[in-house]
């Protein structure tokens, strides 16, 4: 679709290439969007979490890994959007006809899986933080707080994406607004990191080595917790040593490969066709996805990191400090470290768990309690050190923990931050679900359907105090990331497909050592992002769910098969 301020656009672009660099680079600034949006997803609780436990496992050592996820995240993008504005054809379509129909149809079917579930707890992570960083819920929120919390956030969304849909001066208002707030949630945590470092917390000098490759945390823990569990007993290093490496290695293979999830990809074509780009805003697109995703992404994530490792890396409160059983009962690490330490306790003495027989189920649950707690207690320091290491934080615990050093404020500096990912990811979702149920009627034009498909998304994220809860929430975690990990490798293959693809892309295909190039690039993504799908499928084999994650990939592949079959046969020339 060509408008007419897409040629008012192109013009702006030529005229600026005609004057030189600098006047191009501010075309590009001037023009830029879809970057912006994936950059306001790509901020999301999902990359607050990660970055938070980077922090704790790895220090500053790990901030290689988010600079390796964004980088593989770019690449795969680039391919896409650089198929997309060669050729002006819309992916869905373009896969169905020359891969695979199961794929495409997987594709989108993934995205509005993941958009409908991924909203719940963003909405959940936007109250949590008016609640516990701002205090605007009192001390027991009650479900009427929670409806009329759900309705405002879901109204105020909902409208700014609405805005998206119209042309003109609403849908620069939309592009102005998003970049806004992905500055705002960049200035927020800069803001800490930066008091962090004229404090003395942070060394300049570890921070750029944390950005070097270093890829023996594969196979040994990170070097503030090595020293830790090199001054332990040979059974202890034994046992803390694989605990750690295992969940390092998960990590790694996480972050490295989801920094962009299997939505995110349905996001970036269809906002560049939604603007009219075509083939000469293909260098515009590359570096809207460098500065409006990949620098506010390593900035943020950089930031969180650093905050973390400051308040948690290799560092326990004071209960869990304590030689009383009853004060390490009331750290907040007890209930993330329980059960560790009880696989600690069985493999020394598998019958120190077991229960006396007069006790009910409650009595045995709270006398085991009472046996951890009683055990951290005699354990070493170093160990219950490198115990910690295991549990994830929140950002109510970050700002309590940095409250000392950063003063009153670090409540609200924190708050704001993370209450502008949740905010920002909730109208991306949104959005995303409105192009995606547009294509599946393949309407892609219609705002009619964008509205209805943006809608159902918010209209599911408002009941999220119903929904995101007890055994419902575990199920959909399972389901959503199950799903999304499966699907992702295979998006990214088919980017790199349809990349490959001569008859697609005619005389635009990629040639010579630029083709060998842009290969290795998008294979190293397609590897990554399968390593993390195994391991992601291989977790849940052994839970109660695991035969049906394990009938779902079968059935997906024998589909895919017979899909490769039924794309339609295209006559040679």
């Amino acid at each position: 679709m060509t408008t007419e301020k897409a040629f008012r656009d192109r013009e702006i672009l030529s005229e600026a290439h005609s004057r030189g660099s600098v006047a191009t680079l501010g075309a590009f600034f001037r023009l830029s969007g879809p970057g912006w949006l994936q950059s306001a997803i790509t901020l999301g609780g999902g990359s607050l979490g990660g970055a938070l436990y980077l922090g704790v496992i790895g220090g500053s050592s790990m901030l290689w890994l988010q600079l390796v996820a964004i980088v593989i995240g770019v690449i795969m993008l680039s391919a896409i959007s650089y198929v997309t504005l060669s050729t002006g054809r819309r992916p869905y379509g373009a896969i169905n006809e020359f891969v695979n129909p199961v794929l495409g149809a997987s594709w989108i079917t993934a995205t509005i899986l993941a958009n409908m579930i991924f909203i719940l707890p963003q909405f959940s992570l936007c109250f949590d933080v008016l609640d516990k960083n701002f205090g605007m819920f009192g001390e027991a929120p009650t479900e009427s707080s929670k409806i009329i919390f759900s309705a405002v956030i879901g109204v105020l969304a909902f409208g700014i994406v609405v805005l998206s849909f119209k042309p003109g001066f609403a849908s620069r208002m939309f592009d102005a607004l998003l970049k806004l707030i992905v500055g705002a949630i960049v200035i927020c945590f800069v803001m800490a990191v930066v008091f962090l470092a004229r404090t003395g917390k942070i060394n300049g000098w570890e921070v750029l080595q944390g950005f070097i490759p270093d890829f023996s945390q594969w196979f040994k823990p990170s070097p503030g917790l090595a020293d830790k569990i090199n001054g332990l007993d040979e059974s202890a290093r034994i046992f803390w040593r694989q605990a750690l490496v295992e969940r390092q290695q998960s990590v790694m293979i996480s972050t490295t490969a989801t920094a962009v999830g299997i939505n995110m990809t349905f996001l970036l074509p269809y906002s560049m066709l939604a603007r009219g780009w075509d083939k000469p805003f293909r260098g515009l697109a590359r570096w809207d996805l460098m500065t409006g995703m990949a620098i506010p992404f390593i900035v943020v994530t950089t930031c969180i990191v650093l905050a973390s490792a400051n308040a948690f890396h290799a560092k326990i409160d004071t209960e869990f400090q304590s030689d009383d059983w009853n004060v390490v009962q009331q750290s907040r690490l007890f209930k993330g470290t329980e059960s560790t330490i009880m696989k600690r306790m069985e493999k020394a003495d598998p019958n120190s768990l077991t229960p006396p027989a007069s006790l009910g189920e409650d009595g045995s649950k709270q006398w085991q309690s009472e046996q951890v707690a009683k055990y951290i207690a005699g354990m070493k320091q170093d160990e219950r050190i490198v115990a910690s290491a295991l549990v994830k934080p929140n950002t109510e615990a970050l700002a309590k923990t940095l409250q000392p050093v950063l003063g009153n404020w670090s409540n609200t500096v924190f708050g704001l931050g993370v209450l502008g990912m949740g905010f920002s990811t909730i109208i991306i979702l949104m959005l995303i679900n409105g192009y995606a149920v547009a294509e599946i009627f393949n309407r892609y034009q219609s705002n009619w359907l964008r509205i209805i498909g943006a809608g159902a998304a918010c209209a599911v994220g408002f009941c999220w105090f119903w929904i995101w809860t007890g055994d419902s929430k575990t199920y959909l975690v399972i389901v959503a990331s199950s799903f999304a990990a499966i699907l992702l490798p295979i998006a990214y293959f088919t980017f790199m497909a349809l990349m490959n693809n001569r008859e697609l892309l005619g005389d635009e295909k990629p040639t010579g050592i630029r083709m060998t190039i842009w290969n290795v690039l998008m294979g190293v993504g397609v590897v990554g992002a399968l390593l993390q799908s195994v391991a992601a499928v291989s977790t849940k084999i052994d839970s109660p769910n695991g035969p049906y994650v394990i009938g779902g990939v079968v059935t997906f592949v024998i589909l895919a098969l017979v899909g490769f079959s039924a794309r339609p046969r295209r006559e040679s020339s």
